[in-house]
């Protein structure tokens, strides 16, 4: 769902695909702004409602954006997810962005920044409770801690 539903929903603009995996009640979305450190991070999504409405806006730009390459496949290569750990009926898991995507004429919109996903299964499914993200993210510096 961190990976597959995201990209394919934000690639069609499609909400349905993807925001079925949030739990509604409690839920609470933190943007770090690309630092590490918590005083920069604020509480800009504190319901599903106001993340959609981001989610769907940056998927509008996307779509409206020319790229030289596809775009499904640029997320795709960019986004990888590292570490899942799983305690009980509790989660969490770390996606990282780090490439980036051709544009049209040249240049390239990069893609680099990392999220942590708090995550709680349900009798149905997982479901996100929340995520802290857009923290910053080092490629270079992950692999010294591989």
């Amino acid at each position: 769902m961190l990976v597959r539903q995201d990209i394919e929903g934000f690639v069609a603009q499609d909400w349905t695909i993807f925001g079925g995996f949030f739990r509604r009640d409690g839920f609470c979305g933190l943007d770090a702004e690309g630092s590490l450190n918590p005083k920069d991070w604020w509480l800009r999504f504190p319901t599903v409602d106001s993340y959609r409405t981001a989610w769907l806006a940056d998927a509008k730009r996307a779509a409206e954006t020319a790229y030289a390459e596809d775009r499904r496949s640029a997320l795709y290569r960019a986004t990888t997810m590292r570490d899942v750990t799983v305690q009980g009926d509790t989660a969490i898991a770390r996606k990282t962005f780090d490439d980036g995507i051709a544009l049209h004429g040249g240049g390239v919109q990069k893609l680099n920044w990392q999220s942590v996903f708090f995550c709680a299964r349900s009798e149905q499914s997982w479901m996100i409770t929340g995520f802290m993200g857009f923290m910053a993210f080092d490629s270079v510096s992950e692999q010294s801690y591989a």
